[in-house]
């Protein structure tokens, strides 16, 4: 298969390379640029897959990027492929800046008073233990809690939803702007080159046919 990894690696490794890649964060961006670049479509709907994958990484919804992401680039007829490499943007080094904007301007769009949302840590633990509560429930006669998961939504989810999508908006479609005309001139000199290629080719096989004759 393409793009399928011929090293399979252990959970502990898919985890530490998520927070740190191999070779560091400017290697895999350098990567994802690279990959991206090589994309055999247009300018604009690389791009256009650009703005779905960065725009995607402002909202909560982790675990869906790429899902959602895809969805986008589908609906604007974007580069899927570029989508997908472009929520490389939401990493360990920007969501913490992406989600303390996200969900501040949220809770002041919303309304919400200050402090709601301090102690982020303790609300999304107490988010999960009452998701593993709630499933093991099902099976025990253990009562089911909603109240942590309540507290998490209004506090946190619906505030960093409402709040990313402007800084959302904003920076995709700078990303969208920049990408365009870098993509293109790389384009540009890529088919530059290989018919410079092409063209040292035929030069060097023109004598070899003639002497040939």
């Amino acid at each position: 298969m393409v793009f399928k990894r011929r090293d399979r690696r252990a959970i502990w490794q898919i985890v530490l390379d998520f927070f740190y890649p191999r070779g560091g964060w400017t290697r895999a961006f350098e990567y994802v640029k690279h990959r991206v670049r090589r994309l055999p479509d247009t300018p604009q709907k690389i791009s256009r897959g650009i703005w779905a994958g960065v725009f995607v990484c402002f909202t909560p919804l982790f675990g869906l990027h790429f899902v959602f992401a895809a969805i986008i680039a589908r609906a604007m007829r974007g580069n899927i492929f570029a989508a997908l490499m472009a929520t490389f943007f939401g990493n360990p080094l920007t969501f913490p800046p992406i989600g303390f904007l996200s969900i501040s301007l949220g809770s002041w769009l919303l309304g919400l008073p200050p402090g709601r949302n301090d102690h982020l840590g303790q609300k999304f633990a107490d988010a999960s233990y009452d998701l593993w509560n709630n499933v093991i429930a099902v099976f025990t006669p253990d009562p089911i809690n909603w109240r942590g998961l309540q507290v998490f939504y209004d506090d946190v989810f619906f505030p960093y939803l409402v709040g990313g999508i402007l800084p959302g908006l904003i920076t995709a479609t700078i990303a969208y702007y920049l990408a365009v005309p870098v993509i293109g001139a790389y384009q540009t000199r890529r088919k530059k080159a290989l018919l410079a290629k092409l063209d040292q080719l035929k030069k060097k096989t023109s004598p070899e046919q003639g002497s040939g004759q």
